[in-house]
Protein backbone atom coordinates (compact mmCIF):
# COMPACT_ATOMS: atom_id res chain seq x y z
CA UNK A 1 0.00 0.00 0.00
CA UNK A 2 1.50 3.65 -0.83
CA UNK A 3 1.25 6.33 -3.44
CA UNK A 4 1.91 5.38 -7.27
CA UNK A 5 6.09 6.56 -6.42
CA UNK A 6 6.23 4.12 -3.95
CA UNK A 7 4.64 1.95 -6.30
CA UNK A 8 7.32 3.00 -9.26
CA UNK A 9 10.29 2.57 -6.38
CA UNK A 10 8.89 -1.29 -5.82
CA UNK A 11 8.74 -1.98 -9.44
CA UNK A 12 12.34 -1.35 -10.08
CA UNK A 13 13.66 -2.65 -6.91
CA UNK A 14 12.29 -5.97 -7.75
CA UNK A 15 14.71 -6.24 -10.67
CA UNK A 16 12.60 -9.08 -12.81
CA UNK A 17 12.94 -8.59 -16.52
CA UNK A 18 9.08 -9.20 -16.65
CA UNK A 19 6.51 -7.29 -14.62
CA UNK A 20 3.05 -7.31 -16.08
CA UNK A 21 0.55 -5.54 -14.07
CA UNK A 22 -3.40 -6.15 -14.22
CA UNK A 23 -5.73 -2.95 -13.06
CA UNK A 24 -8.99 -1.37 -14.20
CA UNK A 25 -8.86 1.78 -16.40
CA UNK A 26 -8.55 4.63 -14.82
CA UNK A 27 -7.29 3.11 -11.67
CA UNK A 28 -3.38 4.98 -12.18
CA UNK A 29 -1.67 2.92 -15.20
CA UNK A 30 -0.48 5.53 -17.35
CA UNK A 31 0.05 7.57 -14.34
CA UNK A 32 2.33 4.87 -12.96
CA UNK A 33 4.09 4.67 -15.97
CA UNK A 34 5.19 8.36 -15.51
CA UNK A 35 5.95 7.89 -12.13
CA UNK A 36 8.78 4.92 -12.93
CA UNK A 37 10.20 7.20 -15.83
CA UNK A 38 10.57 10.31 -13.45
CA UNK A 39 12.28 7.79 -11.11
CA UNK A 40 14.37 5.98 -13.53
CA UNK A 41 15.23 8.75 -15.95
CA UNK A 42 14.22 12.39 -14.79
CA UNK A 43 16.03 14.12 -16.56
CA UNK A 44 14.34 12.87 -20.11
CA UNK A 45 10.90 14.57 -20.28
CA UNK A 46 8.06 12.94 -22.36
CA UNK A 47 7.96 10.56 -24.89
CA UNK A 48 8.91 13.29 -27.30
CA UNK A 49 12.23 13.50 -26.26
CA UNK A 50 12.97 9.63 -26.28
CA UNK A 51 16.03 10.22 -28.24
CA UNK A 52 19.50 8.99 -28.96
CA UNK A 53 21.99 7.20 -26.32
CA UNK A 54 22.16 8.03 -22.92
CA UNK A 55 18.29 7.14 -22.95
CA UNK A 56 17.30 4.63 -20.07
CA UNK A 57 14.08 4.39 -20.79
CA UNK A 58 11.40 3.14 -23.81
CA UNK A 59 7.56 3.68 -22.91
CA UNK A 60 4.57 3.35 -24.96
CA UNK A 61 1.32 4.78 -23.37
CA UNK A 62 -1.27 7.42 -23.90
CA UNK A 63 1.33 9.86 -23.73
CA UNK A 64 3.04 8.62 -26.99
CA UNK A 65 -0.36 8.86 -28.96
CA UNK A 66 -0.71 11.98 -28.40
CA UNK A 67 2.23 12.78 -30.85
CA UNK A 68 -0.23 11.80 -33.41
CA UNK A 69 -3.44 13.98 -34.36
CA UNK A 70 -5.62 14.75 -37.62
CA UNK A 71 -5.49 17.44 -39.75
CA UNK A 72 -9.15 17.89 -41.78
CA UNK A 73 -9.53 21.19 -43.13
CA UNK A 74 -9.72 19.95 -46.45
CA UNK A 75 -10.26 16.96 -48.25
CA UNK A 76 -6.90 16.38 -48.30
CA UNK A 77 -6.78 14.25 -44.58
CA UNK A 78 -3.34 13.46 -42.69
CA UNK A 79 -2.40 12.14 -39.55
CA UNK A 80 0.32 14.46 -38.87
CA UNK A 81 3.01 14.49 -35.81
CA UNK A 82 3.78 16.77 -33.44
CA UNK A 83 7.71 17.54 -33.70
CA UNK A 84 9.90 15.31 -31.97
CA UNK A 85 12.61 13.09 -31.28
CA UNK A 86 10.49 9.96 -30.48
CA UNK A 87 9.61 9.60 -33.95
CA UNK A 88 12.48 11.23 -35.72
CA UNK A 89 14.47 8.76 -33.96
CA UNK A 90 12.44 5.74 -35.30
CA UNK A 91 11.94 7.15 -38.99
CA UNK A 92 14.73 9.01 -40.00
CA UNK A 93 17.60 7.71 -38.05
CA UNK A 94 16.70 4.02 -37.15
CA UNK A 95 14.50 3.78 -41.07
CA UNK A 96 11.52 1.66 -39.53
CA UNK A 97 8.83 2.85 -42.22
CA UNK A 98 8.77 -0.47 -43.85
CA UNK A 99 8.61 -2.40 -40.88
CA UNK A 100 6.08 0.25 -39.91
CA UNK A 101 3.57 -0.73 -42.46
CA UNK A 102 4.33 -4.36 -42.59
CA UNK A 103 3.04 -4.71 -38.96
CA UNK A 104 0.40 -2.33 -39.26
CA UNK A 105 -1.26 -4.19 -42.32
CA UNK A 106 -1.06 -7.29 -40.98
CA UNK A 107 -2.93 -6.31 -38.04
CA UNK A 108 -5.29 -4.40 -39.82
CA UNK A 109 -5.76 -5.10 -43.74
CA UNK A 110 -2.61 -5.55 -46.65
CA UNK A 111 -5.43 -3.20 -48.56
CA UNK A 112 -4.79 -0.54 -45.70
CA UNK A 113 -1.67 1.76 -47.43
CA UNK A 114 -0.28 4.28 -44.88
CA UNK A 115 2.70 6.86 -46.85
CA UNK A 116 4.88 8.98 -44.78
CA UNK A 117 5.35 12.12 -46.50
CA UNK A 118 9.07 13.42 -48.14
CA UNK A 119 9.91 17.17 -47.28
CA UNK A 120 8.04 19.82 -49.27
CA UNK A 121 7.46 23.27 -49.75
CA UNK A 122 4.14 25.57 -49.04
CA UNK A 123 3.19 28.99 -49.73
CA UNK A 124 1.99 30.55 -46.19
CA UNK A 125 -0.59 33.86 -46.54
CA UNK A 126 2.48 36.13 -47.38
CA UNK A 127 3.51 33.61 -50.42
CA UNK A 128 6.72 33.09 -48.45
CA UNK A 129 8.03 29.53 -48.64
CA UNK A 130 7.24 27.22 -45.51
CA UNK A 131 9.32 23.82 -45.23
CA UNK A 132 7.06 20.82 -44.19
CA UNK A 133 9.93 18.21 -42.65
CA UNK A 134 9.88 14.85 -44.18
CA UNK A 135 7.83 11.81 -41.64
CA UNK A 136 5.93 14.40 -40.46
CA UNK A 137 2.83 13.70 -41.84
CA UNK A 138 0.91 9.97 -42.67
CA UNK A 139 -1.88 10.14 -45.59
CA UNK A 140 -3.89 6.49 -45.93
CA UNK A 141 -5.12 4.80 -48.55
CA UNK A 142 -7.72 1.99 -49.33
CA UNK A 143 -7.43 -0.31 -52.08
CA UNK A 144 -11.05 -1.59 -54.13
CA UNK A 145 -12.05 -3.45 -56.40
CA UNK A 146 -11.66 -3.29 -59.87
CA UNK A 147 -8.08 -1.62 -58.88
CA UNK A 148 -9.66 0.86 -57.54
CA UNK A 149 -7.96 2.92 -54.98
CA UNK A 150 -9.64 5.76 -52.66
CA UNK A 151 -7.09 8.60 -51.67
CA UNK A 152 -6.78 10.51 -47.85
CA UNK A 153 -9.40 8.60 -45.87
CA UNK A 154 -9.42 9.08 -41.97
CA UNK A 155 -9.00 5.91 -40.38
CA UNK A 156 -10.69 4.97 -37.55
CA UNK A 157 -9.46 5.42 -34.11
CA UNK A 158 -8.35 1.79 -33.04
CA UNK A 159 -6.01 1.43 -36.77
CA UNK A 160 -5.07 5.06 -35.56
CA UNK A 161 -3.89 3.71 -32.10
CA UNK A 162 -3.07 -0.11 -33.88
CA UNK A 163 -0.63 2.29 -36.32
CA UNK A 164 1.38 4.42 -33.24
CA UNK A 165 2.01 1.26 -31.54
CA UNK A 166 3.35 -0.22 -34.63
CA UNK A 167 5.69 3.10 -34.55
CA UNK A 168 7.07 2.20 -31.16
CA UNK A 169 6.94 -1.98 -31.85
CA UNK A 170 9.06 -1.40 -35.28
CA UNK A 171 11.64 0.38 -32.93
CA UNK A 172 11.79 -2.19 -30.17
CA UNK A 173 12.29 -5.08 -32.85
CA UNK A 174 15.15 -3.00 -33.79
CA UNK A 175 16.46 -2.03 -29.97
CA UNK A 176 16.27 -6.21 -28.78
CA UNK A 177 17.84 -7.33 -31.86
CA UNK A 178 21.21 -4.76 -31.54
CA UNK A 179 20.91 -5.52 -27.85
CA UNK A 180 21.17 -9.42 -28.17
CA UNK A 181 24.46 -8.83 -29.66
CA UNK A 182 26.84 -9.38 -26.14
CA UNK A 183 29.80 -6.98 -27.49
CA UNK A 184 28.70 -3.38 -27.45
CA UNK A 185 31.50 -2.76 -30.06
CA UNK A 186 29.97 -5.32 -32.00
CA UNK A 187 26.41 -3.83 -32.47
CA UNK A 188 25.42 -1.93 -35.32
CA UNK A 189 25.24 1.21 -32.96
CA UNK A 190 25.58 2.83 -29.89
CA UNK A 191 22.45 4.64 -29.48
CA UNK A 192 20.36 1.54 -27.37
CA UNK A 193 23.50 0.88 -24.88
CA UNK A 194 22.17 2.73 -22.08
CA UNK A 195 18.63 1.10 -22.42
CA UNK A 196 17.80 -0.46 -19.18
CA UNK A 197 13.90 -0.46 -18.72
CA UNK A 198 10.63 -0.79 -21.60
CA UNK A 199 7.50 0.27 -20.47
CA UNK A 200 4.35 -0.91 -21.65
CA UNK A 201 1.26 0.43 -21.31
CA UNK A 202 -1.88 -0.46 -22.62
CA UNK A 203 -0.92 -1.79 -25.96
CA UNK A 204 -4.01 -2.07 -29.00
CA UNK A 205 -7.20 -3.19 -26.93
CA UNK A 206 -9.35 -2.83 -29.81
CA UNK A 207 -8.26 -5.04 -32.05
CA UNK A 208 -9.92 -8.35 -32.74
CA UNK A 209 -9.41 -11.09 -30.36
CA UNK A 210 -7.30 -13.42 -32.77
CA UNK A 211 -4.67 -10.51 -33.74
CA UNK A 212 -4.65 -8.95 -30.17
CA UNK A 213 -3.75 -12.76 -29.68
CA UNK A 214 -1.03 -12.86 -31.66
CA UNK A 215 0.36 -9.48 -30.49
CA UNK A 216 0.56 -10.46 -26.97
CA UNK A 217 2.31 -13.37 -28.52
CA UNK A 218 4.79 -11.34 -30.90
CA UNK A 219 5.70 -9.17 -27.85
CA UNK A 220 5.96 -11.84 -25.41
CA UNK A 221 8.32 -13.70 -27.93
CA UNK A 222 10.14 -10.70 -28.45
CA UNK A 223 10.73 -9.95 -24.95
CA UNK A 224 12.20 -13.68 -24.11
CA UNK A 225 15.07 -12.89 -26.16
CA UNK A 226 18.26 -11.94 -24.51
CA UNK A 227 18.62 -8.65 -24.46
CA UNK A 228 19.04 -7.31 -21.34
CA UNK A 229 16.11 -5.18 -20.71
CA UNK A 230 13.58 -5.61 -18.06
CA UNK A 231 10.04 -5.03 -19.43
CA UNK A 232 6.88 -3.66 -17.46
CA UNK A 233 3.53 -3.65 -19.13
CA UNK A 234 0.12 -3.04 -17.72
CA UNK A 235 -2.89 -3.42 -19.61
CA UNK A 236 -6.68 -3.24 -18.65
CA UNK A 237 -7.43 -5.56 -20.99
CA UNK A 238 -8.11 -9.35 -19.41
CA UNK A 239 -7.37 -11.47 -23.06
CA UNK A 240 -4.13 -9.49 -23.50
CA UNK A 241 -3.21 -10.54 -19.60
CA UNK A 242 -4.47 -14.11 -19.92
CA UNK A 243 -2.08 -14.85 -22.58
CA UNK A 244 0.79 -13.08 -21.72
CA UNK A 245 0.45 -14.42 -17.87
CA UNK A 246 0.67 -17.59 -19.96
CA UNK A 247 3.42 -16.79 -21.80
CA UNK A 248 5.76 -16.19 -18.69
CA UNK A 249 3.89 -18.94 -16.29
CA UNK A 250 7.06 -20.97 -16.34
CA UNK A 251 9.40 -18.25 -15.86
CA UNK A 252 11.05 -17.42 -12.84
CA UNK A 253 12.09 -13.81 -13.84
CA UNK A 254 8.97 -12.79 -13.96
CA UNK A 255 6.32 -11.18 -11.33
CA UNK A 256 2.21 -10.91 -12.12
CA UNK A 257 0.42 -8.47 -10.17
CA UNK A 258 -2.93 -6.41 -9.76
CA UNK A 259 -2.98 -2.77 -8.77
CA UNK A 260 -5.82 -1.37 -7.15
CA UNK A 261 -6.62 2.09 -5.77
CA UNK A 262 -7.90 2.47 -2.71
CA UNK A 263 -10.66 4.86 -1.33
CA UNK A 264 -8.26 6.86 0.66
CA UNK A 265 -6.56 7.52 -2.44
CA UNK A 266 -3.35 5.49 -2.08
CA UNK A 267 -2.57 2.06 -3.99
CA UNK A 268 -2.23 -1.87 -3.58
CA UNK A 269 -0.14 -4.23 -5.57
CA UNK A 270 -0.49 -7.50 -5.03
CA UNK A 271 1.20 -10.65 -6.62
CA UNK A 272 -1.79 -12.85 -8.57
CA UNK A 273 -1.20 -16.11 -9.34
CA UNK A 274 -4.74 -16.86 -11.06
CA UNK A 275 -5.01 -18.51 -14.93
CA UNK A 276 -7.59 -18.23 -16.49
CA UNK A 277 -7.56 -14.75 -15.03
CA UNK A 278 -10.90 -14.26 -12.81
CA UNK A 279 -11.85 -10.89 -14.41
CA UNK A 280 -15.81 -11.37 -14.42
CA UNK A 281 -15.40 -11.75 -10.15
CA UNK A 282 -13.19 -8.81 -10.20
CA UNK A 283 -16.13 -7.25 -12.39
CA UNK A 284 -18.55 -8.25 -9.46
CA UNK A 285 -16.22 -6.90 -6.71
CA UNK A 286 -16.05 -3.79 -8.47
CA UNK A 287 -19.79 -3.41 -8.84
CA UNK A 288 -20.41 -4.32 -5.06
CA UNK A 289 -18.19 -1.60 -4.25
CA UNK A 290 -19.56 0.58 -6.54
CA UNK A 291 -23.12 -0.07 -5.01
CA UNK A 292 -21.76 0.32 -1.92
CA UNK A 293 -20.30 3.65 -2.49
CA UNK A 294 -23.60 5.34 -4.41
CA UNK A 295 -20.62 5.67 -7.18
CA UNK A 296 -22.61 3.79 -10.22
CA UNK A 297 -21.66 4.77 -13.44
CA UNK A 298 -22.40 3.71 -16.90
CA UNK A 299 -19.80 1.81 -17.61
CA UNK A 300 -20.79 -0.40 -15.10
CA UNK A 301 -23.64 -1.92 -17.13
CA UNK A 302 -20.89 -2.99 -19.37
CA UNK A 303 -19.29 -4.74 -16.33
CA UNK A 304 -22.68 -6.79 -15.86
CA UNK A 305 -23.09 -7.17 -19.16
CA UNK A 306 -19.37 -9.04 -19.00
CA UNK A 307 -20.27 -10.92 -15.84
CA UNK A 308 -23.83 -12.23 -17.30
CA UNK A 309 -21.89 -13.19 -21.14
CA UNK A 310 -19.28 -15.08 -19.50
CA UNK A 311 -21.26 -16.44 -16.80
CA UNK A 312 -23.95 -17.70 -19.27
CA UNK A 313 -21.43 -19.32 -21.79
CA UNK A 314 -20.15 -21.71 -18.61
CA UNK A 315 -23.78 -22.44 -17.60
CA UNK A 316 -24.06 -23.70 -21.43
CA UNK A 317 -27.62 -21.20 -22.28
CA UNK A 318 -27.31 -19.78 -26.00
CA UNK A 319 -27.80 -15.63 -24.53
CA UNK A 320 -27.26 -14.05 -21.54
CA UNK A 321 -30.68 -12.71 -21.49
CA UNK A 322 -31.64 -16.32 -20.17
CA UNK A 323 -30.18 -15.27 -16.94
CA UNK A 324 -32.55 -12.60 -15.81
CA UNK A 325 -35.47 -12.76 -13.66
CA UNK A 326 -38.15 -14.27 -15.72
CA UNK A 327 -40.73 -12.09 -15.01
CA UNK A 328 -39.32 -9.06 -16.58
CA UNK A 329 -36.60 -9.73 -18.74
CA UNK A 330 -36.87 -8.48 -21.82
CA UNK A 331 -37.39 -5.34 -19.97
CA UNK A 332 -34.15 -5.99 -18.39
CA UNK A 333 -32.41 -7.13 -20.99
CA UNK A 334 -33.22 -3.84 -22.94
CA UNK A 335 -32.57 -1.58 -20.27
CA UNK A 336 -28.79 -3.21 -19.88
CA UNK A 337 -28.60 -3.11 -24.11
CA UNK A 338 -29.17 0.58 -24.05
CA UNK A 339 -26.93 1.92 -21.30
CA UNK A 340 -23.80 -0.62 -22.49
CA UNK A 341 -24.57 0.66 -25.70
CA UNK A 342 -23.73 4.23 -24.17
CA UNK A 343 -20.96 3.92 -22.66
CA UNK A 344 -18.45 3.13 -25.39
CA UNK A 345 -17.36 6.70 -25.72
CA UNK A 346 -14.84 8.10 -22.89
CA UNK A 347 -17.23 11.14 -22.39
CA UNK A 348 -19.89 9.04 -21.70
CA UNK A 349 -18.21 6.66 -19.33
CA UNK A 350 -17.77 8.37 -16.65
CA UNK A 351 -21.73 10.13 -16.41
CA UNK A 352 -23.69 9.31 -14.12
CA UNK A 353 -26.59 7.10 -14.05
CA UNK A 354 -30.57 7.88 -12.62
CA UNK A 355 -31.71 6.84 -9.45
CA UNK A 356 -34.17 4.28 -11.58
CA UNK A 357 -31.03 2.33 -13.54
CA UNK A 358 -29.22 2.73 -9.91
CA UNK A 359 -31.92 0.66 -8.03
CA UNK A 360 -32.35 -1.81 -11.43
CA UNK A 361 -28.27 -2.45 -10.90
CA UNK A 362 -28.51 -2.60 -7.24
CA UNK A 363 -31.45 -5.41 -7.85
CA UNK A 364 -29.88 -7.33 -9.90
CA UNK A 365 -26.15 -7.83 -8.97
CA UNK A 366 -26.89 -7.95 -5.27
CA UNK A 367 -30.86 -9.77 -4.81
CA UNK A 368 -30.79 -11.70 -7.59
CA UNK A 369 -26.70 -12.47 -9.73
CA UNK A 370 -25.61 -12.93 -6.68
CA UNK A 371 -27.88 -15.44 -4.43
CA UNK A 372 -29.39 -17.02 -8.06
CA UNK A 373 -25.89 -17.78 -8.98
CA UNK A 374 -24.04 -18.66 -5.60
CA UNK A 375 -21.73 -15.89 -6.22
CA UNK A 376 -19.28 -14.84 -3.18
CA UNK A 377 -19.99 -11.93 -2.34
CA UNK A 378 -16.86 -9.88 -1.68
CA UNK A 379 -18.46 -7.39 0.10
CA UNK A 380 -21.13 -9.44 2.44
CA UNK A 381 -18.81 -12.88 4.12
CA UNK A 382 -22.86 -14.40 4.69
CA UNK A 383 -23.40 -14.30 0.65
Amino acid sequence: MGTLTEIAQMLRDANKKVQLIYAFNGTGKTRLSREFKELVAPKSDDAENQDESGTKILYYNAFTEDLFYWDNADTNRKLKIQPNNFTKWVLEDQGQENNIVTHFQHYTSDKLNPRFNEEYIVKDEDNRDITISAYSEITFSIARGNNQVIDNIKISKGEESCLIWCVFYSLLEQVVEVLSIAEPNERETDKFNDLEYVFIDDPVSSLDDNHLIELAVNLATLIKKPSGLKFIISTHNPLFYNVLFNEFRNDGNSIKMRLERLDDGTYTIVKSNDSPFSYHLMLLSELERAIESNNIQKYHFNFLRNILEKTSTFLGHANWKELLPREAREAYYNRIINLYSHSKHHAEEVSIVDENDKKVLRYLVLEFIIPTYHFKSSINNNK
